[in-house]
């Protein structure tokens, strides 16, 4: 058995896509042949053999306060919005993020000689190394340009396929002005604290996703960012709001000093077993839907006991909150298993805690069902009810 000492790129790059495989990603066969081919160690030169091939990001930029400016992002995630793009031979492509080069590096092996990929970025940095790559690898044929993402590249439209991977907090005219209307548009889309990877086609003058899968990745710079403000005097709590929403930070301000309520919903799940489809289907039905991050000591000092101390949905109104949280099960047959509910503070506190139990209720009926996300471009018209309002578009959850 290899050491990592002795580990070889071959060997690791086979226990990585295992490991992909294993996860449930690189469903399509050709993604699958893709990573078995392109050597990942070879666009991360500073990593080790065992670094660049575990399945995590490997950081190649930091800003001055040590955030993440680029990186090669997990290779699940890589999988999984391939596998979502649908690429096939002779495509056009067009990639928004440039990072590495590794992500271009698979996209021109997967749509071949008689293909084409354009690769862009803002910081001149990340494309002069995603550049090198690319040629030191042989991938001379990929175009890497300079310049804002939102911008695209008319200059190599139509696209068969466009694939931003950076995270988005919308979805310009220019990408949907370039990519043909038979293409497909995947994005990490950021919306009411979360990000999922949509994968988009046209319907009409609309786009509406087939596929949505919560990710993670590094924003773009110069796209919207949260509002956010501290909740307690330590500032151990905090609460993340979209641009379009409008929380007074003034009236939620020691909201978690006033008494709570509980409000529990008979649903459970398993310590490992995911509830993400709790928030997006939140997202659709409760205006006020937000994220609340905790620091550990809150949920031991009983301040605040969310479900998840890094990330968790809640609901803001006026100067009430109400936050997704759980409670584990100590007797009878669910012994092990935990039971999902709301705490609520504030005025409408016990409403929004009963509203946020609803909707775990509605989720564990059709946990296994995913909303479809429509785009509709920002025209002469309102909205749709519910729908959340970004620079350009329209964003809508449909939950029925």
């Amino acid at each position: 058995m290899n050491t990592t000492a002795d580990l070889t790129p071959d060997t690791a790059r086979a226990r990585m896509v295992d490991h992909v495989r294993h996860a449930g990603f690189a469903e399509n066969p050709a993604v699958e042949e893709a990573l078995r081919t392109v050597p990942r160690h070879q666009f991360v030169p500073a990593a080790t053999i065992a670094d660049a091939y575990a399945n995590a990001a490997v950081i190649t930029k930091r800003a001055a306060d040590g955030s993440a400016l680029s990186c090669a992002s997990v290779p699940t995630v890589v999988a999984m919005m391939l596998d979502q793009l649908d690429v096939h031979p002779g495509h056009t492509i067009l990639e928004i993020g440039a990072g590495t080069g590794y992500n271009a590096a698979l996209l021109a092996h997967l749509t071949g000689p008689t293909g084409h990929v354009t690769s862009i970025d803002i910081d001149p940095d990340v494309t002069a190394g995603a550049r090198h790559n690319l040629d030191t690898t042989g991938n001379t044929h990929v175009t890497v340009l300079t310049r804002d993402g939102t911008l695209g590249a008319p200059e190599h439209a139509p696209y068969d396929r466009i694939i931003v991977t950076v995270g988005a907090f919308d979805i310009p005219k220019t990408w949907t002005q370039q990519i043909a209307p038979d293409g497909r548009l995947v994005v990490p889309l950021r919306w009411r604290g979360q990000t999922r990877s949509l994968a988009l086609t046209h319907h009409g003058n609309e786009l509406r996703s087939d596929s949505a899968r919560l990710c993670g990745f590094v924003p773009m710079i110069g796209h919207d960012t949260e509002h956010s403000t501290h909740l307690d005097p330590d500032g151990h709590v905090t609460l993340h709001w979209d641009p379009d929403q409008t929380l007074n930070p003034d009236t939620l301000h020691g909201v978690l000093a006033t008494p709570k309520t509980e409000a529990w919903s008979g649903i459970t799940i398993t310590g490992t077993e995911s509830y993400d489809g709790i928030w997006l289907r939140l997202t659709g039905t409760e205006p006020g839907t937000c994220r609340l991050t905790t620091h550990p000591t809150t949920v031991h000092t009983g301040l605040c006991t969310p479900a998840n101390p890094s990330r968790t949905p809640a609901l803001a109104e006026h100067d009430s909150l109400a936050y997704l949280t759980h409670r584990r099960i100590n007797h009878g047959p669910q012994t092990g298993r935990y039971e999902l509910g709301a705490t609520g503070h504030g005025t409408r506190g016990p409403a929004l805690a009963q509203r946020l139990s609803a909707a775990v209720k509605a989720w564990g009926t059709t946990r296994n069902d995913t909303p479809t996300i429509t785009i509709s471009p920002k025209t002469n018209r309102a909205g749709k009810p519910l729908s959340i309002t970004k620079n350009w578009t329209y964003l809508t959850v449909n939950t029925d």
